[in-house]
């Protein structure tokens, strides 16, 4: 059973100027994406600097986004880690904070085999009862799922019910479309991938752009969703100046940045991470203005 079908928000955690979690602001984001139609809410991933959360910080910000979506839309908590144990933990905690379900990270800087991948990811899994995402993105961890292994713990462990595809290789999303024979969800891990990734299957997207533009986003999946692919390319196409902005440096600098412009006092993420530049900044605020989301 899909966790979601269409177009689900990696989102940012705001902070205050202090550094601690802006909650307010965290309500008001949730409010502003299910009103724009967003079909899930992804929480303390990539996106959210999950890295430089703290437990209790990290389970906190979970507790409160299932609170405030109140089951209007599923909440898919980042438990993943590169130390299982952790990882098993985590996803604990956050079962019974009421997460929906739970985004599993690639083990990072450890460079698992894919033997090791499977032990791992069937460890954590079979340790909670909610349906888990396997997260692939090998430019940030160094390790690439392979189609056959994301095939296999898809067939043969229940509760991993997809996988967040952000190698940026539409072949080998293809190849994993093929293995996985329906027993995965597919959703693309890049916003300039959707409709490709669509196109080979895949059941929708978790967004960095569903930030700024939560609407957009769900209304283009929906279309894909729908079998109107003319509309969904179309689509893809008139974000991609945007997109390149969004990632004009490393994710969520500059999402971050956007939101500000649009009046969410997010703040600036935590360090490592720094503000981004204002060269980008100014070119960031175009692309926003030429998409109508600014």
């Amino acid at each position: 059973m899909s966790l979601f079908r269409g177009a689900g928000v990696a989102m940012a955690t705001p902070m205050k100027e202090d550094g601690s979690i802006n909650y307010a602001v965290m309500g008001k984001l949730i409010e502003d994406q299910i009103a724009g139609h967003t079909d899930a809410l992804i929480i303390c991933g990539t996106s959210g600097e999950a890295p430089t959360l703290d437990d209790d910080e990290h389970l906190e910000a979970i507790r409160y986004a299932v609170s405030v979506a109140n089951h209007r839309v599923p909440v898919i908590a980042g438990t993943g880690s590169n130390n299982t144990a952790h990882a098993v933990m985590m996803s604990r905690e956050a079962q019974k904070r009421g997460a929906d379900g739970c985004l599993l990270v690639t083990p990072y800087y450890n460079k698992a085999t894919q033997d090791g991948l499977i032990a791992s990811f069937t460890k954590i899994a079979s340790s909670i009862d909610i349906p888990c995402i396997l997260y692939n993105v090998p430019s940030r961890t160094g390790t690439n799922i392979l189609p056959e292994t994301a095939a296999y713990l898809g067939k043969h462990v229940d509760n991993i019910v997809g996988i967040k595809e952000a190698s940026g290789n539409i072949s080998q999303v293809a190849k994993l479309a093929e293995l996985c024979e329906g027993d995965m969800d597919i959703y693309s891990g890049n916003d300039d991938q959707v409709v490709p990734l669509m196109s080979l299957g895949g059941i929708g997207v978790i967004s960095v752009l569903s930030n700024v533009a939560p609407q957009y986003v769900h209304d283009m999946t929906a279309a894909c969703l729908a079998g109107d692919f003319a509309k969904g390319r179309a689509m893809q196409l008139k974000a991609l100046p945007l997109i390149r902005m969004l990632f004009a440096e490393v994710n969520p600098i500059p999402v971050k940045a956007a939101l500000n412009m649009q009046g969410y006092r997010v703040g600036i993420p935590r360090l490592p991470l720094t503000e981004m530049t204002q060269e980008h900044q100014a070119q960031l605020r175009k692309a926003m203005q030429d998409f109508g989301c600014l």
